[in-house]
C-alpha cells in the first residue's frame, strides 16, 4: 500500500492544473470555482454527485471524474487538493502515493491561496456556523469591505457559497471537523484567526471525537491561536464554550441573553420569516435589527456578526442594514415551494439541538399551521445510537413526523446503530406524539401524499440529498393541484 510523502505536502511555485479529489462536497466545491477564478485549469473527482453542487459545478464547467481511479490522474496535474472524504485505501490516493505530486488538504489548500495575505474572520461553533458566516458576508459586502469567503451553504446574495474580494478580510467557516486521513486535526487550526467567533460547542462527530473532551480540546487549540491583538467572541450562555476561551491569551467579548455581557439582546419577535430584536451593548441600547430568519438562535448569530462588525469600525446605521437585506441560505430552513397550499422547506439540521432549536423556529415563524416534519439521520454520527434518546426531546414542535430508517454504518457493531423505528415509538409513548418510521423514501412520499393537507408545513430536515425528496414532493402536490 503507497502511503502519501510528507515531502510532498506542500503548494510547488508553478501550479497550472489543479485536480481535487472530493470535489463535490459544499466546501470542495467552492474552492474549485475560487481557483478556477483565480486562473488555474481545475478537474475533480467523486463518487456522487446531487444538487446543488452538481448543477454547480456543472455551470463552472468544472469536469468531474464519475468515481475515483487511478486513471484520474493521468493528467499529471501540479497539485492535488485530497478531500477529507477521501480514505488512505482509494484508489485514487493509492495512485497519488506512486506519483511525484505535491497534494494539500482542502484547509491547507484554503489557507495557501486565500487567507495567507487577508485578516482571517473564523466562525467557528457546533451550530450556526454556515448561517453567521453568510450573514457576515453579506454584512461586509453592504458596508463596501469586499470580502473574500467561502462558505458552507449557498448565499442568495451572491448566487454562491464563495467570493474572491478585493477587500482586506477573509470569512473563514471553522470547522472543528477533521483535515484528512494525512492529517488528523481539525480544519479550523489551519485557518490563522485573527476575529473568531464561537456559537456553542455540543458533542458532534463521533466518529472522530471519542468524547466532549475532545473537541473542547480541539478548540482550546484553535483559542491558543488567535493572537494577542485579535478578538475572541463567545456565546457566553454556553458553559462549553466559557470554559474553552478560559486561558484565551486575546481580548474577549461575551455575547448571548443577559445583558451583563458585552452584547445581548432584548425584545426578540418573530413574525413569518422575520426575527426583530435590539442589540444592547454594554446594557445600553446599540441598535434595532430585523434579518429574514426566523427564530432566537438566529437573532444570537446576527449578534456575533454585530459585534465583528462594530470591532471593525463599521456604524450601527450601516450594519443594521447589512443584516436586513440577508436573503437567506440555501438549505437553512429555505422555502423550496409551495404547491396545493402546502409549503415544503428544506433544512441542513441533524444534530438534536439544531433539530430543535430549528424546529422552534418554525412554529414561531407558522404559529397557526400545522407543522409535518421529514427526518434523514445520514450523518456518521446521527446513524449511530449515540443520540437516540437526545432526539426524543427534540421534535416537540412538531404536529407529525415522519423518520426515515438509515442507511446503516458498515464499519460499527449491531447494537450501536440508530434506530428510527425505536425514535418514532418514543415520541409517541413519552412525549404524545404523532410520529412514524419508514424503511425508504418512497414510504415517506406514499404517506405525505395522503395525508398533508392545504395550509400545512412539511419541514424536511436532513444534510443530503435525500433522493431528491422536496422536489418530488412538490411535484406529487402539483398533480394534485390539477
Amino acid at each position: 500500500m503507497a502511503d502519501l510523502d510528507p515531502q510532498l505536502n506542500y503548494a510547488p511555485e508553478d501550479i497550472r492544473h489543479i485536480h481535487i479529489m472530493g470535489v463535490c462536497g459544499t466546501g470542495m466545491a467552492a474552492l474549485a470555482g475560487m481557483l478556477q477564478q483565480s486562473g488555474y485549469t481545475v478537474t475533480g473527482s467523486d463518487s456522487y454527485v446531487y444538487p446543488p453542487m452538481s448543477d454547480f459545478l456543472k455551470k463552472l464547467q468544472i469536469p468531474v471524474c464519475d468515481g475515483y481511479s487511478a486513471q484520474n490522474l493521468d493528467s499529471d496535474p501540479d497539485l492535488v487538493i485530497v478531500g477529507n472524504v477521501i480514505t488512505r485505501v482509494n484508489e485514487e490516493a493509492q495512485r497519488l502515493g506512486e506519483l511525484p505530486i505535491p497534494y494539500l488538504s482542502f484547509p491547507q489548500a484554503l489557507s495557501h491561496f486565500y487567507i495567507n495575505n487577508r485578516t482571517s474572520l473564523v466562525i467557528s461553533g457546533t451550530h450556526g456556523k454556515t448561517t453567521t458566516c453568510s450573514l457576515l458576508a453579506t454584512a461586509l459586502h453592504r458596508a463596501e469591505l469586499d470580502p473574500t469567503f467561502m462558505i458552507g451553504g449557498i448565499i442568495r446574495e451572491f448566487g454562491g457559497n464563495f467570493r474572491i474580494g478585493e477587500g482586506d478580510y477573509f470569512v473563514a467557516e471553522g470547522d472543528e471537523y477533521d483535515t484528512a486521513f494525512f492529517n488528523k486535526v481539525s480544519k479550523f487550526l489551519h485557518y490563522q484567526p485573527k476575529i473568531a467567533v464561537i456559537t456553542s460547542i455540543e458533542f458532534d462527530h463521533a466518529d472522530i471525537f471519542n468524547d466532549l473532551d475532545a473537541i473542547k480540546d480541539s478548540f482550546r487549540q484553535f483559542v491558543s491561536l488567535l493572537p494577542e491583538d485579535g478578538l475572541l467572541i463567545a456565546n457566553w450562555d454556553d458553559e462549553n464554550v466559557r470554559d474553552v476561551v478560559a486561558g484565551a491569551k486575546c481580548q474577549v467579548q461575551k455575547y448571548g441573553l443577559d445583558e451583563s455581557y458585552h452584547w445581548s439582546l432584548a425584545d426578540v419577535t418573530v413574525k413569518g420569516g422575520l426575527t426583530h430584536f435590539a442589540a444592547l451593548h454594554q446594557g445600553k441600547p446599540y441598535g434595532e435589527l430585523a434579518v429574514k430568519l426566523p427564530g432566537r438562535h438566529n437573532a444570537l448569530n446576527s449578534l456575533a456578526v454585530t459585534a465583528i462588525l462594530h470591532h471593525l469600525g463599521v456604524d450601527a446605521k450601516t450594519i443594521c442594514a447589512g443584516l436586513s437585506s440577508f436573503g437567506g441560505v440555501k438549505r437553512r430552513q429555505e422555502v423550496r415551494g409551495i404547491e396545493a397550499g402546502v409549503t415544503v422547506i428544506d433544512d441542513f439540521a441533524h444534530h438534536p439541538t439544531a433539530v430543535k432549536e430549528t424546529l422552534a423556529a418554525l412554529r414561531l415563524a407558522y404559529p397557526e399551521q400545522r407543522l409535518v416534519v421529514v427526518f434523514e439521520p445520514r450523518t456518521n454520527t446521527s446513524r449511530r445510537s449515540i443520540f437516540q434518546t437526545d432526539y426524543v426531546q427534540a421534535f416537540d414542535a412538531a404536529d407529525a413526523i415522519c423518520i426515515r430508517e438509515p442507511v446503516p454504518l458498515t464499519n460499527i457493531n449491531e447494537g450501536e446503530h440508530f434506530s428510527s423505528a425505536q425514535l418514532a415509538d418514543d415520541l409517541c409513548k413519552q412525549r404524545g406524539l404523532v410520529a412514524t418510521s419508514f424503511t425508504d423514501t418512497e414510504a415517506i412520499l406514499e404517506y405525505l401524499d395522503n395525508q398533508v393537507e392545504p395550509g400545512d408545513v412539511v419541514a424536511i430536515l436532513s444534510n443530503g440529498g435525500f433522493d431528491n425528496i422536496h422536489i418530488r414532493l412538490l411535484d406529487l402536490l402539483k398533480n394534485k393541484n390539477l
